[in-house]
């Protein structure tokens, strides 16, 4: 089963920064987004090498129990393992944007956000989720970021009281027809024909790891590939041993694991023990 060390250790064998190029013309991805999450289903499989797209659906179907759409969270789950959320930004400082979706510090399969597929893609309940952030410049990869939900997120009781309190906010209007919704209103027979309607959808926006974390590590280079993975250390030790140590055994001035300490999401007084990784180019 593959799992981030292994993804790590593969970026540092074969760090690319140009992935539109790479991608472009055996996977027909014409965008930054989708080169990315070509690039990092890659990463965790061991293919960035490979040209073929029948192969590469092989591996693909190999490791990952469910490969998502963009209105869906999430984009991967790892067989028997974890879930990525991928998201591309522009800027080192810019805001990303999960839309209808508020951040999860884990994936709940009786979340109503996810699809039915999802759901019955493995016999699980929960798993814990990492967000693969990639900032791009000038058409090129010039950060990337992994970090577990839990690290970043809060628990889903307190995005889920602004929401209901919203949505029931909205649906105490007088004189307004309301119908079922997963979004947090939509309004019916607007007009005197009955044949408008007002969906009401939330819009949430987290602010970049970049800035979150800026306490614990830089944000590195601007004309090279600076890479930073956060995790608890019970994440990082619940990961087979072999994994650990060809992560601890690169060597280099450029490659670093180090033990550092993090807010907690849910009580920035607490500092929870956790891990960095990272690795510039």
């Amino acid at each position: 089963m593959t799992n981030l060390l292994i993804a790590l250790s593969n970026l540092v064998k074969n760090p690319i920064t140009d992935i539109v190029g790479h991608y472009r013309s055996p996977n027909r991805a014409n965008s930054m987004g989708d080169a990315l999450e070509f690039y990092v289903k890659d990463l965790f499989c061991g293919s960035t090498k490979e040209k073929s797209i029948s192969k590469k659906n092989e591996i693909y179907n190999k490791h990952f129990s469910y490969l998502g759409n963009q209105n869906n969270p999430p984009d991967i789950i790892i067989k028997g393992g974890d879930a990525i959320e991928v998201k591309k930004i522009e800027s080192l400082r810019s805001g990303i944007a999960l839309n209808s979706s508020y951040p999860k510090d884990k994936l709940y399969s009786d979340s109503p956000m996810i699809t039915q597929a999802c759901r019955d893609c493995e016999d699980w309940r929960e798993k814990d989720i990492i967000y693969a952030i990639g900032v791009a410049k000038n058409n090129k990869l010039q950060a990337l970021w992994f970090v577990y939900g839990n690290c970043y997120a809060a628990g889903k009781e307190v995005y889920e009281r602004i929401k209901n309190k919203i949505s029931s906010g909205i649906n105490e209007l007088e004189g307004v027809e309301f119908a079922e919704t997963k979004e947090l209103g939509r309004v019916n027979k607007v007009d005197p024909l009955g044949i408008t309607y007002l969906r009401i959808r939330g819009m949430w926006h987290i602010e970049n790891p970049i800035k979150v974390f800026d306490y614990v590590t830089e944000v590195g280079k601007d004309n090279g590939l600076t890479v930073n993975a956060i995790m608890l250390k019970e994440k990082y030790d619940s990961f087979p041993s072999e994994d650990r140590k060809n992560l601890e055994n690169i060597s280099g001035g450029n490659f670093s694991i180090s033990d550092i300490k993090i807010k907690s999401p849910n009580n920035p007084a607490k500092l929870l023990d956790a891990k960095l990784i990272k690795f510039v180019k």
